[in-house]
């Protein structure tokens, strides 16, 4: 039981860590996730990491949330998604709560604002960086290129929205799989 405990302490730990030093969201924190949770800590593999990514996108809450839970709970059961799932958000709580007392004078400072333009240049390269890593793991031949390009094309530049976009991708991506083990 000891373990289980400790186990649990080093989860929401792991995840308070994560979640005081990522900014820009869920897609942001994946390198983090990455390199914390598969390579420091073997907690998932990197495919693991990818499908708990997908389900999270696909499920109502925040990604990152959705992540700590699946990781918590795969590896600490009930509890071990429980104390996961703090751990990434008591920072965030902290820090909202902090922003929301000062407010009315955060807004005006100078200082403030360039820091969050250096914060907002540091988020848009770890989106970049996620985006080369999923796509090396995921975009394997062509069919799920054309699949990667007509997403991007149907969010980015048509407004689709992005749920009807990821059920459409999964539709596809059921359709191709049936229709390659009826040719094998």
């Amino acid at each position: 039981m000891n373990s289980r405990k400790a186990l649990w302490g080093e989860l929401y730990l792991t995840f308070a860590g994560i979640g005081a030093v990522t900014f820009g969201g869920g897609y942001a924190m994946l390198p983090i996730l990455e390199r914390e949770l598969t390579e420091k800590r073997d907690w998932a593999s990197e495919e693991e990491l990818l499908d708990f990514y997908a389900i999270g996108q696909s499920t109502p809450g925040i990604i990152a949330v959705n992540t700590a839970t699946f990781v918590g709970y795969r590896n600490g059961g009930i509890v071990g998604g429980i104390t996961a799932t703090l751990g990434m958000v008591t920072p965030a709580l902290i820090i909202i709560t902090l922003i929301a007392a000062l407010l009315g004078r955060f807004h005006e400072m100078e200082m403030v604002r360039k820091a969050l333009d250096g914060v907002n240049i540091a988020v848009a390269v770890l989106l970049l960086s996620s985006l080369r890593k999923f796509a090396k793991k995921t975009v394997t031949g062509l069919l799920p290129g054309l699949l990667c390009a007509g997403a991007f094309l149907a969010v980015g530049f048509l407004g689709f929205s992005p749920i009807t976009v990821v059920f459409a991708s999964a539709g596809m991506g059921l359709t191709s799989g049936m229709i390659r083990r009826r040719r094998a």
